[in-house]
């Protein structure tokens, strides 16, 4: 039964009740919306804290649970927000069998999205150059073989996901760990504004009023890797939210890419990490899409547009001496016998271009 989304909405505010608690609820045949109406009563073995069992009366009796979750609703209806619960037709299925599936989906932007198959592109808030490019090309690259990029919408690597899909009017889902009245963080209002101008969809499992908060951006992350048929990793430290989702869509029994790096950047580590624990390692997109073509069966081969994404290399002198890992200017300038300022100003010149990538007095080759 499907039931009304405010019952759903009531169920998702009431204290000690979370998406793990009503997800074994509903695994022993209890109905959310019968529970909240008072219709069915609790399995002899399930025990609620006083506190959820006090809300619960509350809202049955048309206090000021009742009051908040309709006000919700119509928030909702006057914002144009698609309400989704888990026992919804068009509730993702994927996202329905993790452990603990969100109680209320609250939607805006293109519902036709959540039919489309998804990749999550993760990665770190304070990227490299390198990882914003490499976030970038696969994310493009991606969405014109038919798998929608999905992310955080949040700095460095999840915004260059999210800019590579408006750039080429492609589709791409945002999960964000606020309500949907507001943009976190702030710059990325343009952003979020893009991706529902090109067919997007922004999403969330947090009620309009919902304020940033430290706790709910691991959480958000679960939706993530939940919605989609794998988790790309392209740049994470050891520790970090990157590696909580890579490591969440393993326990959903989702396939896990990394792309490596260089042993001297830290951001390589934990996809260093992941490889050696058995993510797949890619390094092109095809990569991916051969992975998974199998499985889902509509992908198509990027092919040479993949490719397209990689300029030409130049036949610069300066640039053949770049290592892929750090290497000192003055070291440089020795190894090519030019001057500092003229290495310099070469160097600027690669860098803009995208080959390298300068770092106070070092230097190191970022493209193949």
């Amino acid at each position: 039964m499907q039931g009304d989304p405010m019952e759903w909405i009531a169920a998702s505010l009431l204290p000690g009740l979370g998406p793990a608690t009503v997800a074994r609820l509903r695994q022993e045949g209890l109905s959310i919306p019968h529970l909240m109406r008072g219709e069915c009563g609790l399995p002899p073995h399930v025990r609620l804290r006083t506190t959820t069992l006090a809300a619960l009366h509350d809202y049955q009796r048309g206090g000021s649970l009742r009051s908040q979750a309709q006000a919700l609703c119509q928030q909702a209806c006057d914002h144009h927000w698609a309400l989704l619960t888990p026992s919804h037709p068009i509730y993702p299925d994927l996202l329905n069998e993790i452990a603990d599936p969100p109680m209320v989906l609250w939607c805006q932007g293109a519902m036709t999205c959540l039919q489309l198959p998804m990749l999550g592109v993760v990665g770190s808030r304070n990227a490299s150059r390198q990882g914003l490019q490499q976030a970038h090309d696969f994310a493009a690259a991606l969405g014109r073989a038919g798998l929608m990029p999905i992310s955080g919408l949040a700095l460095g690597i999840d915004a260059a996901v999210h800019r590579a899909c408006v750039e080429q009017s492609l589709p791409t889902l945002a999960v964000v760990g606020t309500g949907l009245d507001q943009v976190y963080p702030r710059r990325n209002a343009g952003l979020a504004r893009q991706i529902l101008d090109t067919g997007g969809l922004i999403l969330s499992e947090y009620p309009p009023g919902t304020p940033p908060r430290q706790p709910h951006f691991p959480r958000r992350n679960r939706i993530i890797s939940g919605l989609s048929v794998g988790t790309l990793v392209v740049e994470a430290a050891p520790r970090s939210g990157s590696l909580i989702t890579a490591r969440q869509a393993l326990e959903q029994g989702r396939e896990v890419f990394a792309i490596p790096g260089s042993v001297h950047n830290p951001l390589s580590r934990g996809c260093h990490a992941l490889i050696r624990e058995g993510a797949t390692l890619v390094e092109r997109v095809d990569h991916v899409i051969e992975h998974l073509g199998a499985l889902l069966g509509v992908l198509e081969s990027p092919g040479t547009e993949v490719n397209e994404v990689e300029p030409a290399l130049p036949e610069d002198e300066v640039l053949q001496q770049v290592p892929f890992e750090p290497v000192w200017l003055d070291q440089l300038a020795q190894d090519t016998g030019l001057a500092f300022d003229v290495l310099q100003a070469r160097l600027m010149l690669l860098e803009m271009e995208g080959w390298v990538e300068l770092s106070g007095s070092r230097v190191q080759r970022i493209r193949g």
